[in-house]
């Protein structure tokens, strides 16, 4: 895949981009690069705690040129699924702070969705419950994404996906997934780079979230050697007969580019 023929790059964030508290070496670099050469790029993130707005904000911080409009979170696919329900009444086992970029959400029965998303701030054995009893009488289970475990300056830390499989175990159903790696995610994704996701490359750090859901929506998918890759190599679960790069600094050399 050449640059002539790449029409989009769907970048993962943290773990790929930054690392900790920092970008990962060669990461601004890489994006003057496709900058330079007009190729469209799209921040794809399971981030849900928190607004693209902040994480712009965040990236900024780190010296990247970077529009909200670059960003695609779960959230915008959420905003998507239920702003075309007007019955919609969801119940939110997710942050405070996601409230306000969302319509339809309710805290009293009856409930059509729970949606299930990083719920640190606001996780109890009531809302499990709540969130239980809905879905049990009917309310579909909807989960922004369903990551096991995130990274962070102070450590590795549980993410969404173990609440979501609690959910899903405790009533018996399979929850439908907005992010990663959901093959509509990519491809929502995508279209709005103006591409097909067959003419996208993903890069990410994570084989399940990132290389696996992107090759499953038709793009070519590379996993880099730094963020979650090292943990995940070692518990088996990286595919070996994938493609790999040390970091995203050899991206331009992925896309038939010469970095220099």
């Amino acid at each position: 895949m050449s640059a002539a023929t790449v029409r989009a790059v769907l970048l993962d964030i943290e773990g790929t981009v930054y690392s900790g508290d920092g970008l990962v070496p060669g990461a601004a670099e890489a994006l003057a690069w496709l900058r330079e050469r007009d190729i469209p790029v799209r921040f794809v993130t399971n981030i849900d705690s928190r607004s693209p707005a902040t994480i712009v904000v965040q990236l900024v911080g780190f010296g990247l040129d970077v529009s909200e409009d670059e960003v695609f979170t779960p959230i915008a696919a959420a905003r998507a699924a239920f702003d075309a329900d007007r019955q919609a009444r969801v119940y939110p086992l997710v942050n405070v702070a996601v409230h306000g970029l969302l319509d339809r959400l309710v805290t009293s029965p009856p409930y059509t969705h729970v949606l299930v998303g990083d719920c640190r701030d606001v996780l109890s054995y009531e809302a499990l419950d709540e969130a239980f009893r809905a879905v049990r009488e009917g309310a579909e289970l909807v989960a922004l994404q369903r990551s096991r475990y995130f990274k962070r300056a102070d450590g590795d830390h549980i993410d969404a996906g173990a609440i979501v499989a609690a959910l899903e175990h405790s009533t018996g159903t399979q929850a439908r997934v907005l992010g990663k790696p959901s093959t509509e995610f990519f491809a929502l994704a995508a279209a709005s780079a103006g591409a097909d996701v067959g003419q996208c490359l993903v890069l990410g750090d994570d084989a399940l979230s990132d290389v696996a859901g992107g090759r499953a929506a038709g793009a070519r998918s590379v996993q880099v050697r730094t963020g979650k890759f090292a943990d995940q190599n070692a518990e088996g679960v990286v595919d070996s007969t994938g493609e790999f790069v040390d970091s995203i600094a050899q991206l331009p050399g992925l896309i038939g580019g010469v970095h220099g």
